[in-house]
């Protein structure tokens, strides 16, 4: 089975580690980043490209090197990417497959140190009006960045990104002094959370509804504990997925597999 696989998160280095130890496959997948495409590789990939890719260069791919399926496992806040890669799969007539992570539940959960806003623009006004004067722990990537600081001043702003070149330019761009950038390298746990708050005395932290993979849990305890507010941006729904194609585990996912299997059958 040869796949294209849109990758770069948790979520796709465990499903190509799970591909490769249960089925018999040839994997290419896509990444926006050097680093991500490290991970892919490590996790089992056969091969990556490391670069965002357009419309038409994903339709290529496939019309010229004969995929058999086309999965995106992209984040759940990628919300260019996803609709593409639906229009790219009626495009080519290949089975599609979106592999994403479960919403989190707050049946559960204390939720009083929470304030939900609908985008990262909305999260800026919000921190404008109730926490003028307050440090900022972002959270949530460095393509959200610019939303933010809209509203927010670049002084008390400290994003949590990955340490690679193009998140690194984009604080240099929006002139985000060096020693405000935290690298990352995955979910930080509690105690970092924790210990993050303390050491640049934040008065809010912004992150995104990325599901318990995302180490949005974490945060959330971390927010009680401290006694401090979390701006949480809601997942984007994205209307162009049929219901059908989408998958939030690997039981589900290798149920899809056999059903695409005995359709082609």
């Amino acid at each position: 089975m040869k796949i294209l696989l849109l990758g770069g998160t948790k979520d796709s280095t465990d499903l190509i580690k799970h591909l490769k130890s249960n089925y018999d496959t040839y994997i290419l997948t896509t990444t926006t980043t050097e680093y991500g495409s490290r991970l892919a590789l490590e996790a089992g990939s056969d091969d990556t490209i490391s670069r965002p890719l357009l419309k038409d260069e994903i339709i290529g791919i496939i019309n010229n090197s004969d995929f058999d399926l086309l999965i995106d496992a992209t984040h759940p806040f990628a919300e260019h990417i996803t609709p593409t890669s639906a229009s790219v799969a009626e495009i080519c007539d290949i089975p599609y497959i979106r592999f994403e992570r479960p919403a989190l539940s707050f049946d559960d959960i204390d939720t009083s140190h929470i304030i939900f806003a609908e985008s990262f623009e909305d999260a800026g006004k919000i921190i404008s009006e109730k926490f003028p004067d307050g440090n900022v722990l972002h959270f949530a990537g460095a393509n959200t960045m610019e939303d933010v600081l809209k509203n927010v001043s670049i002084d008390n702003f400290y994003p949590r990104i990955l340490k690679v070149e193009k998140s690194i330019e984009k604080c240099n761009n929006l002139g985000i002094p060096p020693e405000h950038i935290i690298p990352m390298k995955g979910a930080a746990s509690l105690e970092e959370n924790i210990d993050l708050i303390e050491r640049y005395d934040a008065s809010v932290m912004i992150t995104k509804e990325s599901g318990e993979i995302g180490g949005v849990i974490e945060k959330i305890d971390a927010a009680n504990i401290k006694d401090i507010s979390l701006i949480m941006i809601m997942r984007p729904v994205i209307k162009e997925v049929k219901k059908e194609d989408i998958v939030s585990d690997l039981e589900e996912f290798d149920e899809k597999i056999k059903i695409n299997a005995e359709t082609e059958i």
